[in-house]
């Protein structure tokens, strides 16, 4: 794809791996049996694919799948069409990269040594491919089992083809899948039998997935991993959306907190900063126009429900990184 941002319409062609019979019957089962919390991996496999002039993830096409391809596709060229002041994809690409970024940022901060990354609710995340960062680092990937499996066998089938082969090499030291679900009570006993140590350097990284889960939930899944600070070094990058953005889809979204700059200093994590889309480090050249949402929104106090100038609600979606260590206590 081509500078959308600029207002050009970008190249969309198909790899002609997603045409072989396993990777098309895969992404039938996807669209016909997967509920709509399931098959959001794929819609953001499709935000990073089409955003590829910008994010580097060559296995997002196949992720993703024709389906959800076309469909943002279509939204995007729309956009550009009417000349839209933020153009389809552009929050999975600046999260996206933001996220990149502090990962990254973490793993520097240990001050060398492997780490563990956990991703929590990774679906078809691919970081353990692209990013060299991890050359050192133990991942973890934390998912529903089907949601896993089928990026197995997509993945799988496509190292059968030259063309990517290449792109199935694995950046990080290591990768271990876990099924299991975050609104059950097991999950970090489920990582523990895989490998995870308690009282190893981790980065815990929750993108796209707190507010998909009750307030219950999302909050025991906090607690666990504040509580796991009391043993060892550990940064924590999430994000959340404030109240209003879950009523875009209250079938979908649940947990919001206005304030999560508060709410982590609660649970015991220290050296919290929040940034929005569209401030210094959440922004990438991605975000000119003064006027759009997010820039607009950057400029009202975050107390505000609905916007003063024509009654639109105020949908935030903040990112969040924290860290905490054990006091008196040498970093293993």
């Amino acid at each position: 794809m081509s500078n959308q941002e600029n207002g050009s319409l970008p190249d969309f062609i198909l790899p002609d791996s997603l045409y072989t019979e396993t990777i098309r019957a895969v992404h039938s089962a996807v669209e016909h049996d997967w509920d709509s919390l399931r098959q959001s991996a794929c819609q953001t496999a499709a935000g990073r694919a089409l955003w590829k002039h910008v994010i580097h993830d060559p296995l997002a096409e196949l992720l993703a799948g024709e389906t959800y391809l076309k469909k943002l596709y279509e939204k995007i060229k729309k956009d550009i069409l009417n000349n839209a002041k933020e153009v389809s994809g552009v929050i999975i690409a600046v999260r996206t990269l933001w996220f990149d970024k502090k990962i990254e940022a973490a793993l520097t901060s240990f001050d060398g040594g492997g780490a563990q990354v956990v991703i929590l609710g990774a679906g078809m995340d691919t970081r353990a491919y692209r990013l060299s960062c991890l050359k050192d680092s133990n991942i973890y990937e934390v998912d529903f089992p089907e949601v896993l499996q089928m990026k197995t066998t997509i993945l799988e089938a496509a190292t059968e083809t030259t063309d990517e082969r290449k792109h199935h090499m694995m950046m990080a030291k290591s990768l271990n899948r876990v099924a299991a679900d975050l609104r059950q009570k097991d999950w970090l006993e489920k990582l523990q039998e895989s490998g995870l140590k308690l009282n190893k350097k981790t980065v815990w990284v929750l993108e796209g997935i707190l507010y998909y889960l009750s307030h219950s939930n999302a909050m025991e899944v906090l607690k666990i991993i504040a509580n796991n600070c009391k043993t060892t070094h550990t940064v924590l990058l999430a994000d959340f959306m404030n109240k209003q953005s879950t009523t875009m889809s209250s079938s979908n979204f649940h947990f919001y907190s206005d304030y999560p700059d508060q709410l982590l200093p609660s649970l015991g994590f220290s050296d919290v900063k929040l940034s929005q889309i569209g401030d210094p480090d959440a922004h990438f050249g991605l975000l000119h126009d003064p006027l759009n949402l997010f820039n607009k929104l950057r400029n009202l106090p975050r107390s505000l429900q609905t916007h003063p100038d024509d009654g639109t609600p105020c949908c935030r979606l903040y990112l969040l990184q924290a860290s905490a260590e054990p006091p008196n206590q040498t970093i293993l």
